[in-house]
């Protein structure tokens, strides 16, 4: 959206213009009015809601994140509450519900209808950050006997209220899961097939309980549609859409980013946070940070004796560890990236030491040859021969390190982002002044 839009809308809001009002909103996408009400306060929010066609403010209100959703349900009268809750997709209104105070998922549950409320409590009762949780239990189903005539009646029928339906279930008598459809199979497919001649038995399924952020990525990864999603005994239970998937890895990728730059994950829209909430997402990790770096002082305090051997030896202690921190912050990166989307795993650690190992090496020696040629030229040849070994070492360390801690995280069912670049940056600054200082040890004889 461009900046004169912004204006335009906070100008007509400011001078009760509602012609204009109305007029920026019949200009705008869904999305661009959900964006633009995240700069919006309450009362101006209520007063744009009002003046969006019924269907116009559904289409908006789908395209809110959790937090602006239950906001603006707050403010609603009954009957306004119960129809919005009413028209949202079942594994929308439960991705709502889960990041909401239980007073106001008893209000929701409350004001459904006994159909609604019944799928939104049975998704809400699969494990937190299963794909139990984000898929939509409205899904065609087919029995495999059927006639391709009468498939197309089936979907008219349960269509309706179908998340999609693209995605054909073909299942038994039991509803366990024998094969998928695509419509267009169906709508170009002989009259005298049925829907188990149709069905692709090879489509991957997801089991329920399957974690939701790799249920997103193996939906990614097979280029469908989306996927159906079974129990233990292969019943269809439901469906997860590409969309749905789509929405999934992008709050995932989210995550990582913000772990990796060390600070909580925050939920809603960045303007919408207050100054106290994000420094309070981050100001945990920096406060294990500060402990951390501790650490440097301690080395320093260690080889305190060095130092004052040779006072030059203090300059290049920001290019060694600035260095070592940056190489070991670019491993983490693409070791917790690698893994999110499965191109490694734990049992690869050795592999990917090695790798990262020689990719150190490479990095020291064309760094190494750079701060060797300013050791010589500031304090002479000896200091040289000590930044320049230093170097090539700790990126040697700092990119082994980096690799490794994401992996031995996932190893212990930690999130590998939590292994962020400022914590490995941070440990490898340590341990890089003690490689720093042994080698001055050797080289100068301290």
């Amino acid at each position: 959206m461009d900046e004169a839009g912004d204006i335009e809308l906070k100008d007509a809001l400011a001078r009760g213009q509602v012609s204009e009002i109305v007029a920026w909103l019949d200009g705008r996408a869904p999305h661009d009015i959900a964006e633009e009400f995240t700069r919006l306060d309450a009362v101006e929010s209520a007063l744009v809601w009002r003046l969006l066609g019924r269907d116009r403010a559904l289409e908006v209100f789908e395209e809110l994140d959790a937090r602006a959703q239950q906001q603006l349900l707050n403010g609603m009268r009954d009957q306004a509450f119960r129809e919005t809750l009413e028209s949202m997709d079942p594994d929308d209104r439960a991705r709502m519900l889960g990041e909401a105070p239980a007073t106001f998922v008893h209000r929701v549950l409350q004001g459904l209808s006994t159909r609604e409320r019944a799928m939104t409590a049975s998704l809400l009762g699969f494990p937190e950050g299963s794909v139990g949780r984000v898929m939509s239990p409205e899904v065609v189903t087919v029995h495999a006997d059927t006639p391709v005539p009468e498939i197309l009646n089936v979907v008219k029928r349960k269509g309706i209220d179908a998340e999609t339906i693209d995605i054909l279930a073909v299942v038994d008598r039991e509803r366990k899961m024998l094969g998928v459809m695509d419509l267009s199979h169906v709508v170009m497919a002989d009259d005298t097939l049925t829907a188990g001649d149709l069905a692709d038995r090879g489509a991957p399924s997801i089991a329920v309980t399957e974690n939701a952020e790799r249920a997103a990525r193996l939906v990614q990864e097979t280029n469908r549609l989306g996927l159906l999603v079974v129990d233990s005994e292969d019943r269809v239970l439901g469906v997860l859409t590409v969309d749905d998937a789509l929405e999934l890895i992008e709050k995932a990728d989210t995550e990582d980013v913000a772990r990796q730059a060390a600070t909580l994950p925050s939920s809603g829209h960045y303007l919408s946070a207050s100054p106290i909430r994000l420094a309070g997402l981050r100001v945990v990790w920096l406060l294990i940070l500060i402990v951390a770096a501790t650490l440097t002082v301690s080395v320093l305090q260690l080889f305190e004796s060095s130092l004052e051997a040779v006072t030059a030896l203090a300059l290049f202690i920001p290019l060694l560890v600035g260095t070592g921190g940056n190489v070991g912050a670019q491993a983490a990166t693409s070791a917790v990236r690698a893994l999110a989307i499965g191109e490694v795993r734990p049992s690869d650690a050795l592999r990917v030491a090695w790798r990262e190992s020689r990719v150190g090496l490479v990095l020291g020696l064309a760094l190494g040859g750079l701060a060797l040629a300013a050791g010589w030229i500031v304090a002479g040849i000896g200091v040289g021969i000590t930044v320049g070994v230093s170097v090539v070492l700790v990126c040697i360390w700092a990119a082994t390190v980096g690799s490794l801690m994401p992996l031995m995280a996932k190893t212990l069912n930690i999130d590998p982002a939590v292994i962020s670049a400022p914590l490995v940056t941070t440990l490898v600054d340590a341990t890089g002044l003690v490689i720093y200082f042994v080698v001055a040890g050797l080289v100068l004889g301290l």
